[in-house]
């Protein structure tokens, strides 16, 4: 499909939808007494036609963490007799950037679903339909299966547009219940969260449309053999070898093999900032009230990367799978759960027995390699899947094939790839990696970098009640700590004591727990104290920790309103629910000791295995960060992390740092968007990839600005596979460079932009 001009657009003659109900069209002189705004203003404006209005929307707080219209019906929509249907809406930007809106909507039952869709800035007149599908298609057939949910089957957490010919766009799946009870449909709303600038939308007829008849093959030889999407035109798209190359030798030659950006230091510090001491490794210091990294020779360091620069997990679903007798087993202590197959990880009689395990998803590749083809080395098996629609199966790397075909004529592709990625990194002004890169680039010596570890092993578990990657840890196991011990001593061999390593993270967003309910804040208390104390070690600390508190459980009761006939049935395990504020008050103590106890024994390793290097705690993720565990985390930590996806770091949001005063980092954040051919634009959405730049740089500039950041990583290097990637299916574009390596330019150019003035807007003009 051929690019399509303004001009071309406009005489487009777009299809109708048919409106099964209209829920509101904002003609009356009033705004419905069923709509309210959070932290935001509605006001009745034209929408341009005779005795027609809109609902002109302000948000109008940069700081708010969330600001909404809200839409409740004095009784519970039933839109039951509806089996094929989407709610719908046009909306309009006035705003001076785009606004990602997030459409959520509520049952009866206690489902919710959340949308979400990026608005570009637009006139009332050019406002167009968005639509989020209610039920038919993708979310249940026509004849009323609700349990058919084609995310699911297919792989891709955003797929195709099930139709064509019509002026709109969906709105993008993003979490919650799908199959909503459409008897008793309670509210929706439409929100913006924790933005950086005030937003102005307007909405207008809000109405349930009629799905239009299902394309049958929409999902159909979607990926050429380059991985990109073939059924769309977007810039720098790869037709043929010849451009692969052409793109390589240009590329390579702005690069200057990696001539790093003015003032810049051994390391990437300020060279033109204030000489601190020198101790031969990274460290931290709180400088005119700003904290800040300090490289081994002595100079001030902001660290902005990329995070995930790796081959592993660049891997997609193919559809296929083997007769499991010809799989060669995993050995003891080979942890990964993907292998390369080619020829070498399973015996030739295996690839004998390939079988189709998914039509569905084998024909949305239209050029898949034969093993025996050059490009069939790239193939690899999967033995298990934390999420997606197989539970194992062959997987392809095609960003490993089209690395094999722009580098390897030039010497050994993955080598040459190393080389090329931090030349990048240093012409686009980055001053380090990210976490978790691939330790072959751990000794590169051009670019400092942060090394990772994961604690795993056969320590016993406890819950928060939302184990969202895995169980939590039970600290007080003497396993942990073994384990801990095992996992920093690793790390150690790979680092080697290179003074390039600025420090390491050891795990990754784990569910201490959520804070924005009591419940859910001490769910570890919760679900911990109805266990046996003689099994789970964290039990029986907590029953110790009470008994040392109330010395009686008389004393206990009266203070819990309870009646726990003793300690011996107290460690057995008890009803764990919320009575008062005492009780609330004791269970934060022992989310406090948990945490405290895994920030000191992880910390402890670190001192000992790693003690020039920093220890820069487990990536809090903005939804799991109870102000006891981060407390916890100060206490033994040298940086805190937390992984944020939002617009960027609004000052009320982390307020809390002043109390904290802790140099802190964020280990995560992106912005994505739909206009290079993948269907999900990630967990924050720009309007396009021009929006993107602009957006990444608002970003980067909010976390710069705060005095308690010293650094933010960018997630991902490269985007995700367009049919999701193998692990858990997410098929977002996050990346910096295409699944063809080649770089977006403008995120590139933006991110020249913010570098190249970086130390002297995080520290301002030095003088001596």
């Amino acid at each position: 499909m051929s690019e399509v001009s303004k001009e071309q657009i406009e005489k487009i003659q777009y299809k109708e939808h048919e409106v099964l109900e209209m829920l509101y069209s904002f003609d009356g002189d009033t705004i419905p007494d069923d709509i309210n705004f959070v932290d935001a203003t509605g006001t009745l404006v034209s929408d341009g036609s005779d005795n027609s209005n809109a609902l002109r929307i302000k948000m109008n707080s940069s700081e708010s963490k969330y600001t909404s219209v809200l839409i409740q019906p004095e009784k519970p929509w039933d839109w039951s007799n509806y089996n094929d249907f989407s709610i719908a809406m046009d909306i309009s930007n006035q705003g001076n950037v785009s606004t990602q809106v997030y459409f959520d909507v509520s049952d009866m039952d206690g489902g919710n679903y959340t949308r979400s869709v990026a608005i570009p800035v637009s006139e009332l007149s050019d406002g167009k339909t968005y639509y989020g599908k209610m039920r038919g298609h993708d979310l249940g057939t026509p004849e009323g299966d609700i349990n058919v949910e084609l995310n699911f089957e297919s792989g891709l957490r955003g797929n195709p547009p099930t139709w064509q010919g019509y002026n709109d766009t969906q709105f993008i799946s993003m979490w919650g219940s799908k199959n909503l009870n459409t008897k008793a449909i309670t509210q929706f709303s439409l929100s913006v969260q924790s933005a950086l600038r005030a937003k102005e939308i307007t909405i207008d007829n809000i109405r349930l449309i009629k799905n239009p008849p299902k394309q049958q093959d929409f999902l159909v030889g979607l990926i050429d053999k380059f991985g990109q999407n073939s059924t769309v035109e977007f810039p720098d798209k790869v037709h043929d070898y010849a451009e692969l190359i052409d793109q390589r030798d240009a590329e390579l030659k702005s690069l200057q093999n990696g001539k790093k950006l003015n003032s810049r230091s051994k390391y990437s510090g300020w060279i033109d900032g204030p000489k601190l001491k020198a101790s031969g490794y990274f460290r931290t210091e709180k400088v005119n009230g700003k904290w800040s990294l300090v490289t081994p020779d002595g100079y001030l360091f902001w660290s902005s990367g990329i995070a995930n620069i790796r081959l592993a997990n660049t891997t997609t679903l193919t559809g296929y799978d083997f007769d499991q007798n010809y799989i060669v087993q995993r050995e003891p202590g080979d942890l990964t759960p993907e292998d390369s197959i080619g020829m070498n990880r399973a015996s030739d009689q295996a690839v004998k027995t390939r079988f189709v395990q998914s039509k569905l998803r084998a024909d949305m590749f239209l050029d898949l390699p034969e093993y025996d083809e050059p490009m069939g080395a790239h193939y690899g098996y999967r033995r298990e899947a934390h999420s997606g629609p197989l539970e194992r199966g062959e997987v392809y790397s095609f960003y490993r094939a089209n690395l094999d075909r722009k580098y390897s004529e030039m010497g050994d592709f993955e080598e040459m790839w190393h080389k090329v990625t931090v030349d990048r990194m240093l012409n686009w002004g980055f001053t380090s990696f990210g976490n978790w890169i691939a330790p072959a680039l751990y000794d590169n010596n051009r670019i400092p970098y942060f090394a990772n570890g994961w604690i795993i092993g056969n320590f016993k578990t406890v819950s928060s009640g939302n184990d969202f990657w895995r169980p939590l840890p039970d600290v007080f196991d003497p396993e942990f700590k073994e384990r801990a011990e095992i996992t920093v001593k690793q790390v150690a061999a790979e680092v080697k004591g290179n003074p390039w390593c600025v420090g390491v993270f050891i795990d990754n967003e784990m569910s201490f727990g959520r804070p924005d309910r009591i419940e859910t804040r001490l769910g570890i208390m919760l679900h911990t104290l109805r266990r046996d104390g003689s099994e789970v070690p964290t039990k029986a600390k907590f029953t110790n920790m009470m008994k040392d508190k109330y010395g009686t459980i008389d004393a206990l009761n009266n203070a819990w309103d309870k009646s726990i006939a003793s300690w011996e049935e107290f460690d057995k395990g008890i009803n764990s629910d919320l009575n008062n504020d005492i009780q609330i008050a004791d269970y934060s103590d022992m989310l406090h000791a948990y945490a405290n106890q895994y920030f000191a024994v992880v910390s402890n390793a670190v001192d000992k295995f790693m003690p020039n290097h920093m220890y820069l705690g487990s990536r809090f993720p903005d939804w799991g960060m109870p102000i006891e565990v981060v407390r916890a985390a100060a206490k033994h930590a040298d940086v805190v992390s937390y992984n944020s996806y939002k617009e960027g770091l609004t000052k009320k949001t982390w307020e809390f740092l002043a109390e904290i005063d802790m140099p802190s980092i964020i280990g995560e954040y992106h912005i994505g968007s739909t206009d290079s051919g993948l269907y999900h634009p990630g967990l924050i959405h720009g309007a396009d990839q021009e929006d993107r730049g602009r957006m990444f740089k608002d970003y980067i500039y909010s976390a710069i600005d705060n005095p308690y950041f010293v650094g933010a990583h960018w997630f991902q290097y490269l985007d995700s596979p367009i049919t999701g990637r193998a692990h858990d299916g997410e098929n977002y574009n996050v990346g910096f460079v295409r699944t063809t390596d080649v770089p977006y330019k403008p995120l590139v150019k933006a991110a020249q932009e913010v570098h190249k003035e970086l130390y002297e807007r995080r520290f301002g003009k030095y003088k001596e």
